[in-house]
């Protein structure tokens, strides 16, 4: 059975994005903090083709949409050849004032 692991590798904090004034404004409160209050660095989930349609239990539902992508291209089969190895890929959600950024590698058993 194929599986994928994803690890956190980095939360970025919009304070370092952007130190003096981001583009567009924002409620620190609303958003949970400077950094991504979903996840932890060095974080692990796995997904295999058995659980495929399943989001991994905490996952973030716009940061598994935003990779779900890298996860099925590498959980069947698919390379990066820009990337060493080229089982693994990085990939980061969406999220313009904090993004998330993800190490996505094929796992053999």
């Amino acid at each position: 059975m194929a599986k994928v692991k994803i690890t956190v590798v980095k939360r970025c904090n919009c304070n370092d994005l952007f130190p003096e004034n981001p583009p567009v404004g924002y409620d620190d409160e609303m958003l949970g903090g400077p950094q991504c209050p979903k996840f932890k660095d060095g974080q692990e989930f796995i997904v295999d083709t058995a659980n495929i349609d399943d989001m991994p239990e905490g996952f973030c539902s716009w940061a598994f949409s935003d990779i779900q992508r890298n996860i099925f291209h590498l959980l069947f089969g698919g390379q990066c050849p820009w990337a060493i190895p080229q089982t693994a890929t990085l990939h980061c959600c969406t999220d313009g004032w904090r993004p998330v950024i993800f190490k996505i590698e094929r796992i053999e058993d």
